[in-house]
């Protein structure tokens, strides 16, 4: 075989959903020029943009490999890693791959649909991982599924659109980039700026179609605008609506999303109701991540190993700030109120005044960490982890005010991003550990190294209230009025009235109906008297308590009133004696000055 031959051949790939009613999908790798010392093939660890080391080797139900009709031996050399014996190529490695992850990170087949990231079900040609890659996507076999349909970015080269057949990536770094669904899903359409968007929903809905489209629209265009340009010739957002769910993950053209069916809007809807606004950000976060650390990675991810941690201080940037944006291009595009936009704002600041743990752990420690701790929540994550999501949006709204104020409104954080879109994003350099405070410094033209810090490499408070001013808006604290209370909004409940509201410092886990404790906060009440998370209170001064009369049997007495209460712990009936605590002023409220300020409305009302 000449070079040039070997040099252009393509891995292919087949995947088929052979057994949906088994949840098992087959797939085959067939690589025309294996290894002669025998060809290695690993299934990734991870998938990027979820910091967990997920082991999708572990759906794997059965492997072999073949050289034309001859078996090739095939050795498990580690959890992820098989080595197949020396042959002649080409050599193809077939699997079942169980799937039954109905999440953004995995994959999931039933009668009904079929989802997959390629981490899940594409195996990794060690070597050869810059060579071209071929995925044939062939229909299940039977009559009920004639009318499925295939949504993804990935590149046809023999498929006609929204079919089955041929799919090509320029590498396996960008195959594993285009997560793929099959079904009979709603399809709709839009261009941005002129790049075709597809919106494909699977599960039961009643969308307003129309609606979506025009307002992705609008958003997509704010965030093209944002950056100077698309840096995709399409996008398709793959959507699952589900009863109860939420979430997203980013990839380089398109985004898989889990919804709640009721947060997508509905016909007649005027506005933006809290369950739409939640997904308008869900949506806006993903799609920013197209620019901010799909292309604008840490220097830690390039190129990323899919076979361990990746460990960086800096996803509070690429995490938080890219949390900032999503509901500031809300507003900023028109899709939602400025005094909307500073509702959300409040409820992210009450939550994070909520977390014990930003008290102990630095947002360049939760960075580091997120593979053990963030993505591994336990009943004491509140008291010792603190979120580089939520408390990095707030990094960045201290800085984009800083640098505002530090340049007289000439600079923003708008520019230390575009800044390092053109360093590091276009050029597909990593950005360095300090590479975000580095470019930070450059815009505003000053020493921030104070600021970054104190915000990033300690556990002080964050200088809110001073960076809120800034922007013309004031920042208030008061009491919960309920245990459901988000803050962002102002209590019709006078202030004595709330400072009289006892506590016990717990959260309720969801336990059909019982009063489990799930959380048990540092220096409560609940803690000081000797209960833990999972107990399971039954009685308060001999009434019985259950999850759905708990904050009313509390809300009885008043700080500082001795309570007898009675648990479960296991299978033990324990006796506490606590005493209620006053409840802390920890619950935000924004409100903007009666005077706009030009920064003010440079911060929010923006054009670019």
């Amino acid at each position: 075989m000449s070079t040039p031959a070997r040099g252009n051949a393509a891995i292919r790939y087949r995947l088929i959903p052979a057994r949906p009613e088994a949840h098992l999908y087959e797939v085959e790798c067939t690589v025309p020029f294996p290894d002669p010392a025998g060809q290695r093939f690993a299934l990734p660890a991870w998938i990027p943009g979820s910091y967990l080391v997920r082991d999708f080797a572990k759906h794997v139900v059965s492997i072999r490999a073949r050289s034309g009709r001859r078996e090739v031996p095939l050795v498990k050399l580690d959890k992820n890693t098989w080595q197949a014996a020396p042959c002649e190529g080409p050599l193809t490695v077939s699997m079942e791959v169980y799937a039954w992850d109905l999440s953004v990170r995995g994959a999931h087949l039933d009668t009904n649909h079929a989802f997959f990231n390629g981490t899940s079900v594409f195996l990794r040609v060690i070597g050869q991982e810059t060579r071209r890659c071929e995925v044939e996507l062939v229909r299940p076999a039977g009559r009920r599924y004639a009318a499925w349909r295939v949504a993804t970015a990935m590149r046809r080269k023999q498929a006609r659109p929204y079919d089955f057949g041929l799919y090509q990536a320029a590498d396996y770094d960008e195959l594993i980039d285009h997560p793929v669904e099959m079904g009979t899903f709603t399809l709709a359409s839009f261009k941005a700026r002129g790049v075709p968007h597809d919106i494909a929903i699977t599960g039961r809905h009643e969308a307003d179609m129309e609606r979506l489209c025009r307002d992705l629209k609008r958003l997509c265009e704010w965030h093209i605008d944002f950056w100077g340009g698309a840096p995709m010739d399409r996008y398709v957002f793959l959507v699952t609506a589900v009863g109860e769910g939420y979430g997203g993950l980013e990839h380089r053209a398109s985004t898989a999303l889990l919804c709640s069916r009721d947060d997508l809007p509905r016909p007649g809807l005027k506005g933006t109701d809290e369950a739409y606004r939640t997904f308008l950000g869900l949506c806006s976060h993903e799609y920013f991540h197209t620019w901010n650390v799909k292309r604008i990675k840490p220097a830690a991810f390039v190129p990323y190993d899919l076979d361990r941690e990746n460990h960086t201080t800096l996803l509070w940037a690429f995490e938080g700030f890219t949390s900032y944006y999503d509901d500031l291009a809300l507003a900023r595009a028109g899709l939602i109120t400025p005094a909307e936009y500073l509702e959300i704002l409040g409820r992210s600041i009450t939550q994070l005044q909520r977390t014990g743990g930003r008290l102990k752990q630095t947002l360049a420690e939760s960075s580091w960490d997120a593979w053990i701790k963030f993505y591994r929540p336990d009943e004491n994550t509140p008291n010792a982890v603190v979120s580089y999501y939520g408390k990095g949006s707030l990094v960045a709204l201290c800085l984009d005010s800083l640098i505002r104020e530090r340049t007289r409104g000439r600079k923003s954080l708008d520019d230390v991003m575009r800044l390092l879109w053109r360093r590091y994003g276009q050029t597909g350099a990593g950005v360095p550990e300090d590479g975000v405070e580095r470019a930070a410094e450059e815009v505003a033209g000053v020493r921030l190294r104070a600021f970054f810090d104190r915000a990033l490499r300690a556990t002080a408070e964050l200088p809110l209230k001073e960076r809120l001013a800034a922007l013309g808006v004031d920042c208030l604290f008061r009491p919960a009025e309920s245990d459901s209370d988000r803050g962002g909004k102002p209590s019709a409940k006078p202030a004595s009235a709330l400072a009289a509201r006892p506590t016990l410092g717990v959260k309720l886990a969801n336990a059909a109906g019982a009063a489990k404790l799930q959380h048990v906060y540092d220096g409560g009440a609940a803690q000081a008297a000797g209960l833990s998370a999972g107990d399971v209170i039954v009685a308060i001064d001999g009434l019985r308590v259950t999850a759905r009369n708990f904050e009313a049997r509390v809300g009885r007495y008043k700080p500082g009133d001795r309570v007898r209460i009675h648990a479960f712990r296991r299978d033990e009936l324990l006796v506490f004696d606590a005493v209620l605590q006053a409840p802390a002023a920890d619950t935000c409220v924004l409100a903007f000055r009666p005077r706009r300020s030009a920064l003010q409305r440079a911060w929010l009302d923006e054009r670019l």
